[in-house]
């Protein structure tokens, strides 16, 4: 893993953007974003809508990213065992865009926009979180996803993360600073 992978971009209050280049090819990239069990090795696990507007639920258990199972770290203790969510699918053109709400359902609802695009031999990702409810979740959510797309890019070069949390923990440290 990458510890000096660039941090997401923060956009005003409400927008945290990613860009990372990953082995390809693009379907297989694509794959990892759609399939539940590819999914399941990098972010979480459940079968997406078929078609936009359908609902669907993601069960994300963080400690079986790592190589080894790992208890979460305080203040994420309450979610060992895992936890889901409901999403709704909101586009989907594949091999290249793929968009859903994130939070619950009955919640302020934030956006997850992945985009792809063929960079050589790699694929270019383009992560963007929308529709943040501030500062505060942009510093939740940046290192979150910088630990999963760290993860993602370990499962796509054939390798298991030693220790998810151990990631997570140093990168917060990382987006903390900010």
């Amino acid at each position: 893993m990458n510890l000096n992978e660039t941090l997401g971009a923060f956009e005003g209050t409400q927008v945290v953007r990613f860009e990372r280049l990953l082995p390809g090819p693009i379907e297989r990239v694509w794959a990892y974003l759609t399939e539940a069990d590819k999914r399941s090795q990098w972010l979480a696990s459940g079968a997406m809508a078929p078609q936009p507007g359908g609902d669907f639920i993601m069960h994300f258990d963080h400690s079986l990213l790592s190589a080894t199972p790992e208890v979460p770290p305080e203040p994420y203790r309450q979610y060992a065992g895992g936890h889901e969510s409901l999403h709704r699918l909101l586009r989907v053109e594949p091999p290249h865009a793929l968009a859903f709400t994130w939070g619950s359902i009955q919640d302020n609802l934030s956006e997850v926009t992945f985009e792809l695009s063929e960079a050589g031999d790699q694929v270019k990702l383009v992560l963007t979180h929308c529709n943040l409810s501030g500062r505060a979740e942009q510093l939740d959510v940046g290192p979150g996803w910088h630990s999963h797309l760290d993860v993602l890019r370990e499962r796509l070069n054939g390798r298991a993360p030693a220790s998810f949390w151990k990631l997570f923990e140093q990168v917060k440290a990382r987006y903390d600073a900010l």
